[in-house]
């Protein structure tokens, strides 16, 4: 089976010292003395350029130098990307069109001639169909996004086709979700599980396209960076790039990928709010800073590309599309005063360095900042935070039980289908005395019976589906639902039993 292993390398500019130090030391520099090592390994890296200027400042050469003997024995690919991780769908094409050139010129100043993309990674996954014209005038061949593009929900993709973008030429290669969650998530912790949880895909003759920041291994969930080279060297999976892809598979199909990030659920989807993480309508501090940028980028083009101070009035520029402050301000649930306040000085200073800005201008900047800022402590002070993070909790974590049973109709058999799989389970590892392993299904059944699973890391559903392959899990809840479709009547009105 081909396995094309996708690893997402960012740090925002301006990252604290103290910081890096951890994420390089946790993360960073054993996944890459890892991948050196490992001689079988091919993998396709995105690495923003701006991190690259950090491994620079903080004097991590040595991680410059690893990367750039990968590229270039081939043993990883590089796609391009926004240099400073700019939110993609809501720049102008001029910035779009300028952020990937940059990113571009750093990487190829740092990692040489193993730097030579022919893909491209939007920060976050983030797509919108304005993309195409522009990365297709770049010369980039293909763009990489969450599976939930193609047709609007998980599911969709066949990974024995290559996708083409409609009316374009620009290839699209979309990453698993469930399994790349499964991975970062820790549920597959080893070789064993991995295959358990891909049962019925290693003899498919399909390709498997998983993707992650890589700052999850070691970093985010300490040890699991040594799971990553076990899996990797699993002897089933043949691993080769995602640009090696075309190379194995030829039959093509077009398809026109809807607005989204890899973080979109269906429901965001169907209400138009993929993007509620960058720009809220019901957040008032989303409408200060985007105010504020479009301020601050509206007095930058008047000033004429002649003046001396231009160039680094130009980098300031660049610098402040970052997205890191919007996505902190979002607090649905990801929330920083720190880096909100980052983000609304660094406009400040930016217009403050534009030459002869008036005053009235400065202090309507100053302004924003203000607002921002005050707004910020006062949702913290009060407890709207909170409020608001327990809201979007509740929405996210509604029962298994609520979303099956709760649906009625055939939705119940899909319930009773996962229950009968657990005590199957519970039942098999109870003979064989694996009696840990049968107290775990026990207290899943029990959990979803009483609606306890919300509080879980990892639902017992996402559990059973590592056990059980894809084919038994769909054949069995075909089953129940057929018989709740048999007994339902043809009126809102059911017969008694």
């Amino acid at each position: 089976m081909y396995w094309t292993n996708f690893l997402h390398f960012y740090q925002p500019w301006g990252q604290q010292e103290d910081i890096m130090e951890a994420i390089v030391t946790q993360s960073y520099r054993p996944i890459l003395n890892g991948v050196k090592k490992n001689k079988k390994i091919r993998l396709t890296f995105n690495i923003n350029g701006v991190l690259l200027e950090l491994f620079d400042k903080y004097r991590y050469r040595d991680l410059i130098d690893i990367l750039r003997k990968l590229g270039k024995e081939g043993r990883v690919e590089f796609t391009s990307s926004s240099k400073y991780h700019a939110f993609l769908p809501f720049m102008e094409k001029k910035e779009i069109i300028r952020q990937i050139q940059i990113n571009d010129e750093t990487n190829k100043f740092y990692l040489g001639e193993g730097y030579k993309p022919q893909g491209f990674f939007p920060p976050e996954m983030a797509y919108k169909k304005e993309l195409v014209p522009i990365l297709e005038d770049l010369g980039f061949k293909w763009i990489i996004l969450d599976e939930i593009a193609c047709g609007g929900e998980p599911g969709h993709v066949d990974y024995k086709k290559v996708y083409k973008i409609k009316d374009s030429n620009l290839l699209v290669f979309f990453r698993e979700r469930r399994l790349s969650n499964l991975i970062m998530s820790a549920v597959v912790r080893s070789e064993e599980t991995l295959k358990e949880a891909m049962k019925d895909d290693l003899k498919s003759g399909r390709y498997l396209v998983t993707a992650m920041d890589v700052e999850t291994f070691g970093h985010h969930r300490p040890g699991l960076e040594k799971m990553l080279f076990d899996v990797l060297a699993a002897p089933e999976f043949k691993l080769i790039q995602i640009s090696d892809i075309t190379k194995h598979y030829k039959d093509y199909e077009e398809v026109s990928p809807v607005k989204s990030t890899w973080a979109s659920s269906i429901e965001d989807i169907k209400n138009g709010i993929q993007f509620l993480s960058w720009n809220d309508s019901q957040n008032i501090i989303h409408k200060f800073q985007w105010d504020f940028l479009n301020m601050v980028l509206g007095e930058f083009y008047k000033v004429s590309v002649d003046i001396s101070g231009y160039p680094i009035l130009r980098d300031k520029i660049d610098a402040v599309l970052a997205s890191d402050s919007f996505w902190w301000a979002s607090a649905k649930p990801w929330w920083s005063l720190e880096m909100i306040e980052v983000g609304a000085w660094r406009l400040l200073e930016t217009i403050k360095a534009i030459p002869n800005i008036s005053k009235d201008k400065v202090d309507r900047a100053r302004d924003f900042y203000t607002k921002i800022i005050s707004t910020a402590f006062n949702w913290q002070r009060t407890g709207r935070i909170r409020q608001m993070m327990k809201e979007q909790k509740s929405i996210l974590r509604i029962p298994f039980k609520d979303r099956t049973i709760g649906k009625a109709g055939a939705e119940k058999g899909v319930y009773h289908a996962f229950i009968d799989m657990m005590k199957k389970l519970e039942r098999e590892v109870a003979k064989k005395r694996e009696y840990e392993k049968a107290i775990l299904w026990r207290d899943s059944i029990y959990k979803l019976q009483n609606k306890l699973d919300i509080y879980d890391t990892i639902n017992a559903i996402d559990l059973l589906r590592v056990e059980i392959s894809h084919k038994e899990i769909e054949k069995t809840i075909e089953k129940y639902k057929d018989k709740y479709r048999q007994i339902r009547g043809g009126q809102p009105e059911q017969r008694g039993t």
